[in-house]
């Protein structure tokens, strides 16, 4: 199950986060700053794209699947019962939804555009759950609900 989906620029600022538990949010805040911490410290030429998980995550168990875009960090937090693999092909798919939505996405699009953005996400994953991978649909599903706007 996916636990939370943070964006993160490289000076430690949140750009987008959700999480799909309770969490408080001076400990989200905290958590911010430790998974930056550990995805920012990991470079690509020695290490893979997962990272054992934080220490502050409730009930603890948890992997950090990540892939840094420019200067922006998309980080999946994830149970054991989720596929690393296909949870970094799914951080991809998001991104080229991104990408197709706002033409060249940048971080000003999360600033100025978080609505679409949060409807983005939330086409491809509830409560934890993915619930569609396909670009296509998802860009749909998107214009058709900005057509009824």
């Amino acid at each position: 199950m996916i636990k939370g989906v943070l964006i993160i620029n490289n000076h430690c600022k949140a750009r987008l986060l959700k999480f799909y538990d309770r969490i408080p949010y001076d400990t989200q805040q905290a958590m911010v700053g430790e998974i930056y911490r550990i995805v920012s410290k990991r470079s690509d030429d020695n290490f893979c794209n997962f990272a054992e998980g934080c220490k502050l995550w409730p009930g603890g168990d948890v992997r950090l699947v990540y892939r840094q875009y420019a200067t922006l960090y998309f980080v999946f937090v994830v149970d054991g019962s989720e596929s690393e693999l296909a949870i970094l092909d799914l951080v991809h798919v998001f991104v080229q939804t991104l990408d197709s939505c706002f033409k060249e996405v940048c971080e000003l699009d999360f600033i100025f555009h978080s609505d679409r953005v949060h409807y983005i996400l939330d086409e491809i994953i509830m409560g934890g759950m993915v619930l569609e991978t396909s670009k296509d649909e998802i860009l749909r599903s998107l214009h058709s609900m900005q057509d009824k706007n």
